[in-house]
């Protein structure tokens, strides 16, 4: 089932609703107030980020269908800020308002061999992969990817979670075991220089405007650093940008869109997954481009044209997360090119994103070397 379609734009004075109330919602509806929007969130959490700035608070589960009613009934359109909204749900607002992304794209994104499928076809390069749905599929995984490799569950898995590195057929098994049996991919593992991802906006007319690569840093596997612009050739980045929106097309993507690739040593350009929202390695656009990945959100939602996604200094996002807190603020606030972003969460604790601050500087290893600095004392 297709989302309905607007018969015009949506102008300020319209409401907006998102599915979830965590900070990609919050700087969404932040962004939408900005712009004369208001703004419905639906999340279970009566303490969530983004219903501390929304003009209404559903606080309800994703699939209770009085609210969901409620959200159609408030809003003007709706979009989500992480794929794992019951399709149902999506289902059931895409028949009564304009939902962006579809139920569909989103359906793609977030099952990783639709996703590497989609890819693949799309002329994009996933490294080689394979479905387990058993054990009876190991050795025919095997002879496709070979070893060492990653398995991956096919949902539900971010920041590292539902993932293992796997050596040989013994390892995956006990791997297979300890993710529950699930289904699962496994994906050969590739000698990698570095991961950039590239984040576009796309519209109903097939509009886009699509954001200079970002180069990225992880801790265990979460987000640590964005760099901006990527220090890779010329060439690379822009094949990623091409491909990015190929991909884009080839689903019929409306809404911002994130792909992640990794650059082997050997320089190839692999894709690694797609995420169907703003994404945290696009956080540098609040205060780096001529408009942020969540005023384009609101855009491309409202069938408006792409904002223009120029950089417009060097940048250098940094995440901080529950490990450093307490923080001294003032460690932060001392550096003049520095933007601070908290995502009014009021637990801290190890491995939850609690903000980020980006860096901005006039080139771009100026930018690294501060915001290596005061990230050094912040968690010192």
């Amino acid at each position: 089932m297709s989302s309905l379609s607007l018969s015009s734009p949506l102008l300020p004075g319209a409401t907006l609703g998102v599915l979830g109330g965590g900070q990609l919602g919050r700087m969404f509806c932040m962004a939408a107030r900005n712009m004369g929007y208001r703004t419905v969130v639906l999340d279970p959490d009566p303490k969530s980020p983004a219903a501390e700035v929304a003009d209404h608070h559903l606080q309800a589960s994703y699939t209770h269908k009085a609210s969901l009613a409620e959200m159609a009934a408030l809003c003007d359109a709706i979009t989500t800020e992480f794929e794992n909204v019951p399709a149902e749900s999506l289902k059931f607002l895409s028949s009564h308002k304009p939902v962006h992304p579809s139920a569909e794209a989103v359906a793609i994104a977030r099952h990783r061999i639709q996703e590497k499928d989609y890819a693949k076809n799309s002329g994009l390069s996933p490294a080689p992969y394979a479905l387990i749905s058993s054990i009876d599929d190991f050795d025919a995984a095997i002879a496709i990817t070979g070893l060492p490799g990653i398995i991956k569950t096919t949902t539900l898995g971010y920041d590292g979670k539902g993932q293992q590195i796997i050596k040989n057929k013994a390892q995956l098994e006990v791997a297979f075991n300890e993710l529950g049996q699930v289904e699962c991919v496994l994906e050969k593992k590739m000698d990698l220089a570095l991961e950039i991802s590239v984040l576009l906006a796309r519209n109903t007319r097939g509009e886009v405007a699509c954001y200079p690569p970002a180069e990225n840093e992880h801790v265990n596997g979460v987000l640590h650093k964005s760099i901006v612009p990527a220090r890779v050739d010329d060439t690379i980045a822009e094949t990623a940008r091409q491909q990015a929106i190929g991909l884009a097309n080839k689903i019929n993507y409306v809404g911002v869109l994130a792909v992640e690739f990794f650059i082997t040593t050997d320089n190839q350009l692999i894709f690694n997954e797609m995420a169907p929202r703003p994404h945290n390695s696009g956080h540098y656009t609040m205060d780096a481009a001529v408009v942020s990945q969540f005023e384009q959100q609101v855009r491309v939602m409202c069938g408006l044209a792409p904002g223009d996604a120029r950089l417009t200094t060097p940048v250098v996002m940094i995440n901080l997360l529950g490990d450093l807190w307490p923080v001294n603020w003032q460690t932060c606030l001392a550096e003049p090119g520095l933007k601070l972003h908290l995502y009014g969460k009021h637990e801290a604790r190890p491995g939850r994103k609690m903000g980020h601050f980006n860096l901005l500087s006039i080139d771009i290893d100026q930018a690294i070397q501060k915001a290596d600095k005061v990230f050094s004392e912040l968690s010192s």
